[in-house]
C-alpha cells in the first residue's frame, strides 16, 4: 500500500511539476515511473486498481496527454472502453494502442482473448477516415498517427524483410491483409497512435 501511495505521489508531483499526466492503463508487472500505472490485479508498482469492464474510468475528463493500452483490448467489449479514453484524453494527446494482428497466433493461445484487429479497425475512430463511418460512434480521434505490423523474429529470420516492406506504406499494409502474404508472413501485433 505505502508503495502505491508513493507511485501516485510520484505521479501527481510530475503533474504539479507541470509535466503531462501519463497513464499505463491494463500495465501488468510493466510498470513505469512517472505514469500513472493502472491494473485489475493489485501487484507490485499499480497506482490504481479498477477493473475495464466497469466504467467510467476513476479519472477527470481530459486529464492525460498520453496513454498506453498495450496487450490490453483484445481482452475487452473495448468500444466502450476506447470512448472513455477518448474522454480523459487530452485535446492534442496520444492513445498509443498494441493489440495482436488477427494472423498471430496469440490470438488463440491466450483463451482471454476475445476480439481480432486488422490494422485498419482503428480507421473506423477517427474523424473522416477512409470507411466513411462517422455516424458509427458518438466519438472520434482527430487522427490517426503511427500504425506497424510487428513480426516475431528468433528463428522467423525472413520476417526482419517482411517487416519493413509490409510497413513501408498503408496501402501496402491493406494489399498484405488482403493477400495470401498475411497467412503466409503472419504478423505478431499492431502497434497504433490515435490523436485526439
Amino acid at each position: 500500500m505505502a508503495q502505491t501511495v508513493r507511485a501516485v505521489q510520484s505521479a501527481d508531483a510530475a503533474a504539479a511539476r507541470g509535466a503531462p499526466r501519463r497513464l499505463n492503463l491494463g500495465c501488468g508487472r510493466d510498470i513505469r515511473a512517472g505514469w500513472v500505472n493502472l491494473d485489475c490485479a493489485r501487484l507490485p508498482g499499480v497506482d490504481v486498481v479498477h477493473d475495464l469492464n466497469r466504467l467510467p474510468l476513476p479519472f477527470a475528463d481530459g486529464e492525460f496527454m498520453e496513454i498506453c493500452a498495450k496487450d490490453v483490448l483484445e481482452h475487452l467489449d473495448y468500444i466502450p472502453l476506447l470512448r472513455e479514453l477518448h474522454r480523459v484524453l487530452g485535446v492534442g494527446g496520444s492513445l498509443d494502442i498494441q493489440v495482436p494482428h488477427f494472423t498471430s497466433a496469440g490470438n488463440f493461445i491466450d483463451p482471454t482473448h476475445r476480439r481480432l484487429f486488422s490494422i485498419r479497425t482503428f480507421e473506423f475512430f477517427v474523424a473522416g477516415g477512409e470507411f466513411g463511418r462517422d455516424y458509427y460512434f458518438d466519438f472520434q480521434f482527430a487522427r490517426l498517427g503511427a500504425r506497424r505490423l510487428t513480426f516475431l523474429g528468433g528463428p522467423l529470420f525472413w520476417n526482419k524483410l517482411v517487416s519493413p516492406l509490409v510497413n513501408a506504406h498503408p496501402q501496402v499494409q491493406k494489399y498484405y491483409e488482403l493477400t495470401f502474404l498475411s497467412r503466409l508472413f503472419p504478423a505478431e501485433n499492431i502497434r497504433v497512435r490515435l490523436i485526439k
